[in-house]
């Protein structure tokens, strides 16, 4: 019981550092009771929280404007309302392909308001990825941008059953109806209280197959705290929110945002000098992005960068894939140690945090575990290994993980999830992740990890990116295959290059191939598509 009331003293500490637990009028108070009672703490109540606690502060700035949070709020009863009155019966669940802007946020809370499952759809999708994800999902409505009308032409083809709404129109008179108009339609009506809370449905990257989708429960405020000790938000300020928001990571950022009341800026497409501009226009003090958003703004001409101070910012939050070292060392260099990484896993949320400090010491590093978080290194025996060696991590937390909507689920071992990756704990407790599972391969009977490989190939001064994984061979099981893009004007050749490799490696470790590319392809969140690059094997090197 001590223990139990410690904790939860140590939680209230927590809050109200960061400013959640503020005095407010007994009101105001009355007012976030009766929200919570009709909202039932679903993952989206911050937005009707936040109504509540600042009513007349801005709460969104997209490009058509500013939103108040009493107007944010509305807009998301209205279109709630608007959903339960469809012909076809209130939706049970409601799939969203948007970019970040309000029509995103209003589809994900209305939904959320009804009870509905949301299932939050890759931007990145060509029509066969989709039509497979609608198929398993089973949306009755599906809510997009225009811009995607003809994926979503090829998709849903033969499914005239399913209810299209526009988020977001580009032309006049558009064939369908948009969440703008529906909003209009109901505007001041509030939606009927759900029976439940629905279930929000995240896909996982899907860059060697079809994007499986994850259930997810569990967290809370726990989880909530333990974010809120290793990176400073402070409730009521202003974050610039660039990471996807239909990604895991984007989703958490718009939820901690709205959570602490902080006014959420955003655009539908990232652009770097864009990005600094908004940090500087509205005095932002985070940033949420995926790491090869810090590349690119870091590429900006030095003259471009120098022209905003962001002197604001307190933090520059990241995750989604690996950051390379170089950018992270640049970037606070030029805008100060505020850059926090963050190893999350779209099954199992947040897993460890590497701090400014962190960053500084090992650049590399993925963090230390969150708080409420246990990370094992288990070798293929499940024995747990030793300071630096490498091997696959299992981790467990509060986060519950419900399985895949295919049926599958993760490996669990003693309470343990396997998190897909490979890694290895310092003597000072910090994560390094050294690839996916998947990607260790055995050529010739020697384990060969692609990350050792890839930081050699990123060491020599031509090479700005670069990438190695396995491929079947008939002779060695496996063998190992490099992809490389040059720094502008640099030259070198694959020969070059894997003598480079084997001057400072093993022999069975340079890359049968290396193949030099323009540019690696990656999908929205800054991960690398591997099935494209494997397409490529066997073609010729330049």
């Amino acid at each position: 019981m001590t223990d139990k009331l410690g904790r939860i003293r140590e939680v209230a500490a927590t809050m109200r550092r960061a400013g959640l637990l503020a005095p407010l009028r007994p009101d105001r108070y009355l007012a976030i009771a009766a929200a919570m009672r009709r909202e039932k703490m679903s993952s989206t109540s911050g937005f009707a929280l936040s109504a509540r606690r600042c009513p007349d502060r801005p709460g969104l700035v997209d490009e058509l404007g500013t939103l108040t949070w009493r107007q944010l709020d509305q807009r998301c009863d209205a279109f709630a309302t608007a959903l339960q009155t469809l012909p076809g019966g209130v939706p049970t669940v409601v799939g969203i392909l948007c970019r970040n802007h309000r029509g995103f946020i209003e589809a994900l809370v209305a939904a959320n308001r009804i009870g509905a499952d949301v299932v939050l759809l890759n931007t990145s999708f060509a029509g066969p990825a989709l039509a497979d994800v609608v198929a398993r999902e089973a949306p009755q409505v599906v809510i997009y941008d225009e811009e995607f009308t003809t994926v979503v032409d090829r998709a849903l083809d033969d499914r005239p059953d399913i209810t299209r709404i526009l988020g977001w129109t580009d032309s006049p008179g558009p064939a369908h109806p948009t969440v703008e108009s529906m909003i209009s339609a109901h505007s001041g009506r509030r939606p009927q209280r759900r029976a439940h809370n629905g279930r929000l449905i995240l896909l996982t990257s899907g860059t060697t197959g079809t994007p499986k989708g994850a259930k997810r429960s569990g967290g809370g405020v726990g989880e909530l705290s333990a974010v809120l000790k290793r990176t400073p938000y402070r409730a009521g300020e202003t974050t610039v929110v660039m990471a996807p928001m239909f990604h895991a990571w984007g989703w958490s950022q718009l939820v901690m945002a709205a959570t602490l009341s902080c006014t959420i800026v955003t655009r539908r497409k990232f652009d770097p000098e864009a990005t600094l501009a908004l940090i500087d226009r509205y005095r932002a003090t985070g940033l949420s992005v995926v790491p090869a958003m810090f590349d690119r703004i870091m590429e900006l001409p030095d003259e471009v960068r120098g022209r905003y101070s962001c002197a604001s910012l307190r933090l520059a939050v990241a995750s989604g894939s690996r950051m390379r070292p170089d950018v992270v060392t640049a970037f606070m260099d030029q805008f100060g140690d505020v850059i926090y990484n963050n190893y999350n896993a779209t099954e199992a949320g947040m897993i460890a945090t590497a701090t400014p400090a962190d960053l500084r010491a090992a650049p590399d590093t993925a963090g230390q575990p969150a708080e409420g978080t246990e990370i094992h290194i288990l070798d293929a025996d499940f024995k747990q290994l030793p300071a630096r060696e490498v091997g696959q991590i299992f981790v467990s937390n509060s986060t519950g993980f419900d399985g895949y909507t295919t049926g599958a689920t993760k490996d669990f071992h003693a309470g343990f999830m396997a998190s897909g990756d490979l890694g290895y704990l310092d003597e000072a407790g910090r994560l390094f992740v050294v690839g996916r599972d998947d990607e260790m391969i055995v050529s010739g009977g020697e384990n060969v990890y692609p990350i050792e490989v890839e930081k050699t190939l990123t060491s020599h001064p031509a090479v700005a990116e670069a990438t190695a994984l396995g491929v079947d061979d008939e002779q060695f099981g496996q063998r190992l295959a490099a992809f490389v893009v040059l720094k502008p004007g640099a030259q070198a050749t694959s020969d070059e290059l894997k003598q480079h490799v084997r001057d400072n490696l093993a022999n069975y470790k340079v890359p049968r191939e290396l193949i030099i590319l323009d540019e690696l392809p990656r999908n929205i969140t800054g991960k690398i598509v591997r099935r494209e690059l494997l397409a490529r094997v066997g073609g010729d090197g330049r």
